[in-house]
């Protein structure tokens, strides 16, 4: 039988990550060892607090429907949240609980965008932001994210991208792939250019606990801002929570209950008890939360210190997140052959940095969101992998 699909699935991409880690797997099921450095999840265990409360939830029977956006108390920690760490005054009524990260950034495409529309995203960035653009029937307009300008934005072109057309801006701070930050200023001269258009902003702030120097400003904090943004948050990469599948939107009211429709017709509700875990995580203990900082600040910067002592290979210090974009334009090969020779030849798992964007040839993405030990050794592959291609 021949299947007949919709002409908006081909607008769709996979995660290239993932599919390496796919490759890799098969890899190691025919008995190769693989140093895992390709998929941005945290090598932690989610806290016991945080497991014994969902637990605790499902014992006292909370396993039913919960409300489409959220239960109450979390979205008034959520919102207490973003008062009392991103400055932004959220209340409990602009907060939606999503099934993970990535149903916002649908959501928010399907709910803002359309054909004739331009939405501008980062490049390299998180590759499901240009998937969505196109399978809402926008154009992206790539924002370029150079190493030469450590991946911050390059504000005069910037303004030259934004027209009439203009609707919506992603911003991702701290950034997948790259580990960049965009500074205090970078983030309130973006303010300047859109606080008097009709424009919205989708700020990914995902990573906003993990970084190394300058926390993180959120673009809503700004004046005039907070109802023109989306903020994209949850709880896999600070709390290890990968598989609860939980994040959420922070936006206007009006917003938030168009939000709340696309919610009831395709996902119902999250998970009942994996939110009470949520709960859990905003007001429980934040050790955990400091420790992994701590843990890949360390190895941060051994990663970084030694691929910039491998000859051909150039790495700009991470500010944020758990990623290094090192330079390997030099060896010649695009970014995806040299990933693809490291795992079969090298037996480490990386991904191409053209998976990201164009603006990723010549790059590799590597996640040190695993052991010390590990990137020792997947170093040392690295080290003896660039020696064969010289």
């Amino acid at each position: 039988m021949e299947h007949r699909i919709a002409g908006r699935m081909d607008r769709l991409q996979t995660e290239s990550a993932f599919q390496i880690l796919a490759k890799a797997t098969e890899l190691e099921a025919r008995g190769k060892q693989v140093i895992h450095l390709e998929i941005g999840q945290p090598d932690f265990k989610t806290p016991p607090n945080i497991i014994a409360a969902a637990h605790r939830a499902m014992e006292e029977g909370k396993t039913g429907y919960g409300p489409t956006v959220g239960i109450p108390p979390l979205r008034e920690a959520i919102a207490q949240y973003c008062r009392d760490y991103k400055g932004v005054e959220a209340a409990s009524d602009e907060v939606v609980v999503c099934p993970g990260g990535k149903p916002v950034m649908f959501f928010s495409l399907l709910m803002l965008c359309q054909e004739g529309d331009e939405v501008i995203y980062p490049d390299p960035g998180f590759p499901i932001y240009q998937s969505v653009i196109n399978f809402s029937g926008a154009r992206g307009v790539p924002m370029p994210l150079l190493d030469k300008n450590n991946f911050r934005p390059d504000l005069e072109l910037l303004k030259k991208s934004i027209n009439d057309k203009t609707r919506l801006i992603i911003l991702n701070n701290p950034a997948n792939p790259t580990g960049a930050m965009f500074g205090a200023e970078d983030i309130r001269a973006i303010a300047d250019l859109v606080r008097e258009r009709e424009i919205y902003i989708l700020s990914d702030e995902i990573y906003d606990r993990i970084y190394y120097g300058e926390k993180p400003l959120s673009i809503a904090s700004l004046p005039g801002m907070k109802e023109r943004t989306i903020i994209l948050d949850g709880f896999s990469k600070t709390y290890a929570m990968t598989g609860w599948r939980l994040g959420y939107a922070v936006l206007h009211r009006d917003l938030a209950e168009r939000m709340g429709m696309l919610m009831v017709n395709s996902v119902s509700c999250a998970a009942t008890p994996t939110q009470w875990g949520a709960l859990e995580a905003l007001q429980g203990n934040q050790d955990a939360v400091a420790e992994m900082c701590a843990a890949f600040r360390e190895r941060r910067d051994f990663l970084v210190a030694s691929l910039n002592s491998i000859q051909g290979i150039s790495c700009a210090v991470p500010e944020g997140a758990f990623y290094a974009f090192p330079n390997i334009s030099s060896f010649g090969l695009s970014s995806k052959e040299f990933a693809d020779r490291l795992l079969e030849e090298g037996g480490v798992a990386a991904a191409g940095g053209t998976g990201f964007g164009v603006q990723g040839e010549g790059f590799l993405r590597i996640s040190y969101a695993n052991s010390l030990e590990n990137i020792k050794i997947a170093l040392d592959r690295i080290n003896d992998f660039v020696k064969t291609i010289r």
